[in-house]
């Protein structure tokens, strides 16, 4: 038996596609007789040769169809029915990005005007724990989302500079405004105790999170030499602690050579943190080292004048406008963040990874799944209308787990990537991906958000700063999503942050000549985009099913036969220019495929845009290995360079921490400073100043 056509047919309605197999699909010659899951097919009623049968069958909400002729010989007309199936079934049944319908709350409830489209996503939420609320979240999330993707030509302005020579008057009620509060805080927190005055505005209610998070044992580390949180705060912050991590993915289908071994990470993602707890913990630093939070309070424009800037923003359950000035603003809102799109135009994102899931508190424990490992990256079908699905699973304390369905996605207008057809998904498949009971499952919480990355070519091409302006975080969005993003990224670059901005703060250099030095860019992570680029499906094209996964296979294959510590170190982000050449040479050497794969997948332009980042990478380990003395020295040059040329040692101290990182070592720089007022002096605050809205 041979296998003639392998297609995914992007529609969850597989009786319906069997109808058409075999009622309305014409072959070009022979006779076409239905069978109970396709067709037969032979080239003549008079022949005796071997028969071509056609199959289908419904996996991850959609359709799959499979050609084979039973014999070794090939027949006559048999290379005519295949390509007369593949046209036919592309112009029946070709790719559909459908949109959330618009809906009108007050004739109806989320659950009301989501219930015919979204059946299972709306029969789940509402045996959550504010269901209706988080559902609503998620629509109105991918409804922003789409709107700023759709219309990236005019991003609304939302910063304004100064007309003229215009100095304002006042006070300058804070050093630092933060505007976001799930990443920020924690940035805010440390700021905050290194004794400057930091506002952090948060829309809605302080401490709720739609994600949860996970992280090793080595990164929470950082925030504890840095002195942020005690080594029993951090004890307090983790939900559970797992054995192992998996990653794997399906390949059934795939040739030889792009199968693999599961690749385990027993130090990868493996500590569950509670993010609400870790969020109030640092909201309750931050106030006791003298800040504040005004949450429900909605960010509206910013306005950069002299000394300051004015932020303008709307206390959402009173409607009242509100207006503070600080020293800096920071934007931490994420990746709907009107300010990185209006810094950054067209090119804000380039990629997305539409990330849905669940806490469940009961229901997928033994015989279900062992709670001492966890998923990190596995896959169970195969391209999936249009998207490779991805699943992750975390142990998340007692018998619950967090469950993630994700996918890496192009930003297209016509395709921005949709929350609740992956909900609609999740619901659906869950029980494909792990066999349990749907209804037994005791729901906790939703999880959801969109992950951004951008495609660097080099340090400067995205801009992450403005006068007085600053963005840090998923607004920042440096770095592709392979598997840390968000919080990973944070964690392992707050001291690094924390330390860029001190020395900036403390010497008002708060240009964005000086500002866009501190950034969480790697030469060597920008590097692994066109890894997140190659587990795209481009928009309107159809890929051979088993295609993503078998380069996902080819590479964590690879991976899962070097030593443990390779295998880390790539996934932290702590590899350098040998080894990263090292493994893509010997990647190429096993599957001379995935050369073309990636080259069909990506096309000429973003091959041409990835060299760039490549020469990019190089070019910087030459400079490390030529200045690699330099991080070795630079706190004893300190004293004397940053009296006299601060904005100088701000340049060394960046270019200190982007050495290390370059060439794969953990950074020498950062260091725990004590708390302490400001060198900059700021204007104190009258006894009637604003405070948080309860």
């Amino acid at each position: 038996m041979k296998e003639l056509l392998y297609l995914e047919v992007p529609t969850a309605d597989a009786p319906g596609v069997l109808a058409w197999l075999q009622q309305t699909f014409v072959v070009p010659s022979g006779v076409k007789v239905s069978a109970p899951t396709g067709f037969r097919w032979q080239p003549a009623i008079d022949s005796d040769g071997d028969a071509v049968v056609g199959c289908l069958w419904s996996l991850q909400r959609t359709t799959y169809l499979k050609l084979f002729r039973w014999g070794d010989q090939p027949q006559p007309g048999e290379a005519a029915l295949v390509r007369s199936l593949q046209q036919q079934i592309l112009a029946q049944f070709p790719p559909s990005y459908p949109a959330p319908p618009e809906i009108d709350l007050t004739k109806s409830n989320i659950f009301e005007a989501l219930a015919d489209r979204y059946p299972q996503t709306v029969k789940y939420f509402q045996r959550m724990p504010n269901g209706e609320r988080d559902l609503l979240r998620a629509y109105w999330w991918e409804r922003r989302w789409r709107a700023s993707v759709r219309n990236p030509q005019a991003p609304k302005q939302v910063v304004f500079p100064a007309q003229g020579a215009t100095q304002e008057t006042g006070e300058i009620a804070y050093d630092l405004i933060y505007v976001g509060g799930a990443l920020g805080v924690i940035h805010a927190a440390m700021m905050a105790q290194l004794g400057y005055r930091v506002l952090l505005l948060e829309r809605l209610p302080f401490g709720r999170m739609n994600r949860e998070w996970n992280i090793s044992r080595e990164e929470l580390q950082v925030p504890i030499d840095l002195g942020l949180f005690t080594p029993e705060e951090v004890e307090g912050l983790i939900a559970t602690e797992y054995r192992d991590g998996f990653h794997k993915f399906f390949d059934a289908n795939n040739p030889s050579q792009a199968r693999s071994n599961v690749l385990h990470t027993p130090t990868v993602l493996n500590v569950a943190i509670a993010a609400d707890k870790i969020i109030q913990l640092c909201g309750q630093k931050l106030r006791e080292a003298g800040g504040d939070i005004w949450d429900e309070t909605e960010f509206q424009r910013a306005d950069v004048a002299g000394d300051r800037v004015t932020v303008t923003a709307r206390h959402l359950p009173t409607d009242d406008q509100r207006q503070v000035a600080g020293r800096l603003l920071i934007d931490a809102m994420g990746t709907a963040s009107p300010i990185a799109w209006q810094l950054n135009g067209i090119r804000a994102f380039d990629s997305v990874c539409p990330t849905v899931g669940a806490v469940i508190a009961e229901g997928i424990d033994f015989p279900v799944w062992d709670l001492d490992y966890g998923d990190v990256l596995f896959s169970h079908g195969d391209i999936s209308r249009g998207r490779q699905l991805i699943w992750e699973l975390f142990p998340a304390g007692g018998k619950a787990v967090t469950v993630y369905l994700f996918h890496y996605h192009q930003v297209n207008p016509e395709n921005p990537g949709s929350l609740l057809e992956m909900y609609e998904d999740f619901f659906s498949i869950l029980p494909e991906y792990r066999r349990c009971e749907m209804d037994a499952l005791v729901w906790e919480k939703a999880t959801f958000g969109y992950i951004p990355g951008h495609f660097s070519q080099s340090e400067s091409d995205r801009r992450v700063s403005f006068d007085r302006l600053l963005a840090l975080g998923d607004a920042a969005s440096l770095q592709s999503p392979l598997v840390f993003t968000g919080f990973g990224s944070m964690i392992r670059n707050l001291g690094r942050l924390t330390d860029l901005l001190d020395t900036a703060l403390q010497h008002d250099l708060l240009s964005e000549q000086h500002l866009s030095t501190i950034r969480a860019y790697q030469s060597n992570v920008a590097v692994t985009w066109m890894f997140s680029k190659g587990m795209m499906v481009p928009t309107g094209r159809v890929l051979p099913p088993q295609r993503v996964n078998s380069m996902l296979n080819t590479f964590f294959g690879l991976l899962a036969t070097e030593s443990p510590e390779v295998a880390d170190n790539f996934i932290k982000d702590r590899f350098d220019w040998w080894l990263f050449n090292r493994l893509a040479l010997k990647a190429a050497i096993q599957n001379p495929l995935l050369l073309w794969w990636i080259w069909d997948s990506a096309g000429p332009w973003d091959l041409l845009r990835w060299l760039g980042s490549y020469v990019t990478f190089t070019l910087a380990t030459l400079v490390a290995w030529a200045l690699g003395w330099l991080p070795a020295i630079a706190r004893s040059i300190q004293p004397w360079l940053e009296q006299r040329a601060p904005g100088l040692w701000l340049q060394v101290l960046a270019r200190s921490y982007a050495i290390d990182l370059t060439l794969g070592r953990r950074a020498r720089v950062a260091r725990a400073v004590p708390p302490r007022s400001p060198v900059a002096p700021v204007a104190t605050v009258a006894g009637d100043r604003e405070t948080a809205p309860t």
